[in-house]
């Protein structure tokens, strides 16, 4: 690999590889408390993380043994820095690092790799284009801790890009992806089709606090339907809520079970908070929840393409990095403002940032 001058991390939960992998992910996510928050966790987690082994891994063996998220991760990267070694050559050449929250490669391995690499600056570029504190907070949180722990803390002058829900490109690479799903129903129909939005859902103890996350998906969706530009009634609902404690609604499969009563019998689901296929589009939106639509009289039924490496998506990617380190800025002007109920010190904090200013505020954040 030849030396880069600039490393963009990729930070995002990741998947198990394999199915070996199954218990230990969920293992780390059951423990982590910036992610949920059970009652004697320290016992109760492994316990439902254990619980939930034997099914998760039935789930990931039926979509082919592991999940694909690694691998459209990488592919997204390679394609992002292509772009961007053309669109911003004063600060390339680039490289893209994975850092996955509780599987392989992690922050420390990120870190390490950028440190063999010569890398000095570098920017922590979030997968999640919507900000929640349980999901990029938690990244950037762990990434820290890995910078302490391998003793890289002053190696690399740190920039944040920490949310992206209405970026131009994002937005039209969404809809694209709205549309080529759209093409699957019959011209005379597509006008009727009802758009159903799915994103991840989050305990409503993190929304309480103040978390940005359902107010950014929001704008995620009213932008996209706007750019749409059709006559499509939509509706926003959240999925894969699991443990003891009361989540973010209404669920998905809740929705789908109440349109189909109501009538309706075409719908197209769109993953308006997942840029890879993974468990969540290939098995819950697509088998799970088909079935429930199946059941419920919805006689045609689909998913959205998830934007995975579209050359559109890749554009985005590439704009939204290039317009980042053309600001100059350490993060946009809302990573530094804390929930109104914020309980964790680590939180908006960034080691080592660039440039020795106050930061500014960067375009679309």
């Amino acid at each position: 690999m030849s030396k880069a001058q600039t490393a963009i991390v990729m930070l995002n939960l990741g998947g198990p590889a394999t199915l070996a992998d199954v218990q230990p992910f969920l293992l780390e996510l059951f423990a982590d408390r910036e992610i949920i928050q059970l009652p004697l966790q320290r016992w109760l987690g492994p316990y439902i993380a254990r619980r939930r082994t034997p099914k998760v891994r039935a789930l990931y063996d039926s979509i082919g043994g592991g999940s694909p998220i690694l691998r459209h991760t990488d592919a997204q990267g390679r394609g992002m820095i292509e772009r961007l070694d053309r669109l911003s050559p004063e600060t390339g050449p680039h490289q893209y690092y994975v850092a996955f929250r509780y599987t392989r490669p992690n922050s420390d391995d990120a870190l390490r790799a950028m440190a063999a690499d010569g890398v000095r600056r570098a920017v922590a570029f979030t997968q999640y284009p919507q900000f929640s504190c349980s999901t990029t907070g938690s990244s950037l949180n762990e990434l820290w801790r890995a910078a302490a722990r391998t003793r890289l803390t002053e190696t690399f002058e740190w920039s944040i890009i920490d949310r992206w829900p209405v970026h131009d490109g994002f937005v039209a690479a969404m809809t694209e992806a709205m549309k080529e799903g759209l093409e699957r129903f019959a011209p005379a129909d597509r006008d009727r089709v009802l758009l159903l939005f799915s994103a991840h859902s989050l305990p409503l103890d993190v929304i309480d606090r103040g978390d940005a996350y359902p107010q950014e998906v929001g704008a995620t969706v009213q932008r996209v339907v706007e750019c749409l530009g059709a006559p499509n009634r939509y509706m926003l609902a959240y999925q894969s809520d699991v443990g003891p404690v009361r989540w973010l609604g209404p669920s998905t499969e809740r929705v789908i079970r109440a349109v189909g009563a109501r009538g309706e019998k075409r719908v197209l689901v769109v993953p308006i908070a997942f840029t890879s296929d993974h468990i969540e589009t290939l098995s819950e939106l697509d088998r799970e929840y088909g079935h429930v639509a199946a059941s419920v009289g919805i006689t045609e039924y689909v998913r959205a393409p998830a934007l995975n490496d579209s050359p559109r998506f890749l554009d985005a990617l590439a704009d939204i990095a290039r317009e980042h380190l053309a600001s100059g800025t350490r993060y946009g002007t809302q990573y530094p403002m804390h929930c109104a109920g914020c309980r964790n010190s680590q939180c908006r904090k960034i080691v080592n940032p660039v440039g020795a200013l106050a930061p500014r505020p960067t375009r679309r954040s």
